[in-house]
């Protein structure tokens, strides 16, 4: 149980062997004290306020209270929008505050009917169910459809959800947007299978870069695979109305499962699965999460409004790929590197988890809040400053962080270490 704690990763600490539960606990608590030791560790910070584009933040030690926030994927702003505030009131005050029963035996409520039909027909679907959250959505239907005899061909990248839900099948995965190597297991697994899918995101949240979908469509449909896509970081940012990497290629009738979260664009909580009718009538009954789980409180009726402002205000895209810009733009004069981003999510690349800390502990003490990624939600050598920006935050947030990222470069360097 040797563990070097200052290089350690969470990976390290989920399996140790000859260590009970108990004792794995104690020394993974010994390990974030080591961190919050050099002020290393930024997860789970309390915020005082919001999902705001600033945030307070109570940090022993750091002489700001405000903070601008990147760490909230609400990319259109609505968790804050008066109308779907109010609409969330309104819910709350017509059904109570919660469903208090799984949908297949008394918990389906008429909210929930008109929530699953705006969404499907959002995504041009002839039907759509719900989820208690978006990683359910994903683990839970791909566990219904996918069994011994079947295989999941997935995209190295896609989100952890996925992978957990690919556990009951069999597994392949191709590098990440590498349609040569897709196209191989292709080949290799005809006829070996009862169903193949292939298995992508729209947005992928580490990469930041988009699916592409219209080879993965055309290699799926010449050998006979299915396509799943979860584009959970793609609506409201991506296509022309927001609709998300479908929209992008046109694409709707050709994805068979498309799959997401209401936590991002639609600044609430849950997760939906849209597809044909028979399909999701299936999930409705198959899959064990969603009928042994109640389903959304009434507060969730506010969904409705924040799909309706999609269309109804598309000011706030168009604002948020302004920010997007100036952002990126700005960090690139700089001589960062944003990796292949082509969404609101922008990395930061920095390649060395004890840098990505540093930096990130010095971008506290320059009042911008960020998240460190690391190894295992990348490798080792892709660490970097993940930021998610969003349609209210101003060019003033924007200039705060970019003087913050060029007062951390003169000390940290990373910009040189990068041209080297």
């Amino acid at each position: 149980m040797n563990i070097n704690l200052e290089k350690a990763s969470f990976k390290d600490f989920e399996n140790i062997p000859g260590a009970t539960a108990w004792e794995s606990a104690g020394l993974f608590r010994k390990y974030t004290a080591n961190w919050e030791s050099r002020g290393h560790w930024n997860y789970r910070q309390e915020s005082l306020s919001g999902c705001l584009p600033e945030v307070e933040l109570d940090l022993p030690g750091n002489p700001n209270k405000k903070f601008v926030a990147l760490v909230f994927n609400d990319y259109l702003g609505f968790s804050q929008h008066p109308a779907v505030k109010a609409a969330a009131i309104a819910g709350i005050e017509k059904y109570g505050a919660g469903a208090a029963a799984s949908p297949a035996i008394g918990g389906h409520i008429s909210y929930h009917r008109q929530i699953e039909e705006k969404i499907a027909a959002f995504f041009k679907k002839e039907s759509a169910m719900l989820y208690t959250t978006g990683y359910t959505a994903n683990s839970a239907t791909m566990q219904a459809l996918l069994r011994k005899e079947d295989l999941a061909i997935l995209d190295m990248d896609v989100h952890a959800s996925m992978y957990e839900g690919c556990q009951l099948t069999n597994v392949k995965t191709f590098p990440h947007n590498h349609m040569e190597k897709l196209e191989r297991i292709l080949k290799d697994t005809a006829g070996m299978y009862r169903t193949r899918m292939v298995i992508v995101d729209g947005v992928y949240s580490q990469p930041a870069d988009i699916c592409k979908l219209d080879e993965v469509v055309r290699l799926a449909r010449h050998y006979g695979a299915f396509v799943a896509m979860d584009d959970a970081h793609g609506v409201g940012v991506i296509g022309q109305t927001g609709r998300g990497v479908m929209e992008l290629y046109n694409l709707y009738k050709d994805v068979d499962i498309v799959t997401g979260t209401f936590s991002k664009t639609f600044g609430h909580i849950g997760g939906y699965v849209a597809a044909n009718a028979d399909l999701i009538n299936y999930l409705k009954f198959q899959s064990r999460q969603h009928i042994f789980s109640v389903t959304a409180a009434p507060a969730a009726i506010c969904i409705l409004k924040s799909i309706d402002l999609i269309d109804e205000e598309p000011q706030w895209k168009t604002k948020l790929w302004e920010n997007i810009h100036h952002l990126r733009n700005g960090l690139h004069r700089l001589g960062f590197d944003t990796g292949n981003t082509q969404s609101a999510i922008i990395p930061v690349m920095t390649g060395d988890p004890a840098l990505n800390a540093e930096a990130c502990r010095l971008l506290l003490q320059a009042g911008v809040y960020a998240s460190q990624v690391g190894y295992p939600a990348v490798a080792r050598k892709n660490a970097r400053i993940r930021m998610s920006v969003m349609a209210t935050h101003t060019f003033a947030h924007m200039d705060h962080v970019l003087n913050a990222f060029e007062w951390v470069d003169q000390k940290l360097r990373i910009t040189k270490m990068q041209i080297n």
